[in-house]
């Protein structure tokens, strides 16, 4: 048995498809078989049992839009225009064949997260090596947000089209590069992150003048949305003022949702929420963890690694316990311009790039809400990761093992019709 699966793993193929089934097979095991086994008081926190444990928060809007359309009967949008129409229109197009659109939302979202697995690690094996290939593969499949890529969202979509487009512009596969950057920018508005990103690598690479097309032609997916908007409601910013209007997203940073995020990983909900000290526990814990990773850090050089390594990794898992799901989602983002920089010599710079742009999308959009789901759909930050942590297996063992404790979690908390991204 151990030949065979070290035989698999040699197999670079079977490699990225065993990190991808695993995964998969944890998620769904997680969702259909330990979910329905756990009681849940609260009414929203029920649990389906079958197909339907899949659809949740945004996979019914999806699913209306694809059955529905969008309600275009007023001369204001429904709060649903803020979804873009590709990933509706695939499942719509499912149902024109016979089936239904929950079966077909599952099926694309995971076919397209497969094939994902296999772009990336063809173009990370070509830019870096083998090793941190294999690397990116199994972060991006372990990663906890991954579950987005099982149930009915656009992550496995967004993410198959995104990383086409740069690979593709990358290798000067313009043509190419234009389908797939419509496709991704029809999918989610993040993916006009790769017009910037397309537009500075030809300036800095003296591109010929087909690479400045390529930029402005590859958000032909958006600009459709746009005409569509602008015919129905007269706004051709509708998917954008919708988010304003119905989820009370401010325009640029949102600077309180970040400083009520960055109060309660630091000094505690309860102390942020009563406007005083209600519970000092939680600061005197962060503060004695954050004294005690210095203390570690300043002594490394007497410390030997293995204790090293152990001793940190044990005092994030401990922030991790007191910071919860804002600890996560301030990681995802400032964590993640962290990573990018500290990495950025080991990426290519279409891929350091479009990261900037991705993260500087977010951090505009005025909202602070999911915010760990968008940053893991920049597939720059699971390449810089991978980068990261295969430069040291130890540490790339400890992330997937806690990325596999927050995915059962996270399937679990979906499962019970939970919010599984950070709220506002």
């Amino acid at each position: 048995m151990l030949c065979f699966f070290r035989q698999i793993l040699n197999n670079e193929w079977y490699f990225v498809l065993l990190m991808g089934l695993l995964s998969r097979g944890l998620i769904v095991t997680t969702m259909i078989g330990i979910a329905p086994l756990i009681h849940i008081d609260s009414g929203d926190g029920s649990i389906n049992f079958g197909w339907e444990v899949f659809s949740a928060w945004d996979s019914i809007l999806y699913q209306q839009i694809a059955v529905n359309s969008y309600d275009t009967t007023g001369s204001e949008p429904g709060s649903n225009i803020a979804f873009f129409p590709l990933f509706p229109l695939l499942i719509r197009l499912g149902i024109l064949l016979g089936f239904p659109a929950n079966i077909v939302g599952i099926v694309v979202n995971n076919t397209a997260f497969i094939i994902t697995l296999f772009v990336v690690y063809i173009w990370i094996k070509k830019t870096n090596s083998l090793l941190v290939a294999r690397w990116v593969v199994a972060i991006l499949a372990w990663c906890p947000l991954s579950i987005f890529c099982t149930v009915i969202y656009t992550e496995g979509v967004f993410l198959l089209f995104s990383s086409l487009a740069l690979c593709t512009f990358e290798n000067k596969q313009y043509a190419q590069t234009i389908v797939w950057g419509i496709l991704a920018t029809a999918t989610r508005i993040t993916g006009l992150a790769l017009i910037p990103t397309f537009l500075f690598i030809a300036w800095r690479k003296k591109l010929s003048w087909m690479a400045y097309i390529t930029a402005f032609a590859s958000s032909g997916g958006t600009f459709l949305y746009s005409l569509y908007c602008w015919f129905y409601f007269d706004n051709p910013f509708a998917f954008i003022t919708v988010q304003h209007t119905e989820w009370q997203r401010k325009q640029g940073i949102d600077w309180n949702g970040w400083g009520q995020m960055l109060a309660e990983i630091t000094i505690g909900g309860k102390n942020w929420a009563a406007g005083t000290i209600v519970d000092p526990l939680h600061p005197f814990l962060f503060l004695l963890i954050m004294v005690m990773m210095y203390g570690l850090w300043y002594c490394r050089a007497f410390i030997p690694k293995v204790y090293f390594d152990y001793s940190l990794c044990s005092l994030c898992f401990l922030l991790w316990l007191l910071g919860g799901d804002s600890l996560l989602n301030t990681l995802s983002v400032l964590g993640g311009l962290v990573l990018l920089w500290c990495s950025r010599k080991q990426l290519s710079l279409v891929v350091y790039i479009y990261g900037l742009c991705g993260l500087g999308l977010l951090l505009s959009s005025g909202g602070t809400i999911s915010l760990n789901r968008l940053a893991y759909g920049i597939v720059s930050l699971p390449i810089a990761l991978g980068v990261t942590v295969s430069k040291s297996s130890r540490w790339g063992y400890f992330v997937l093992a806690f990325f596999s404790l927050l995915l059962v979690t996270f399937s679990l908390r979906f499962a019970q019709h939970q919010w599984v991204a950070m709220l506002p």
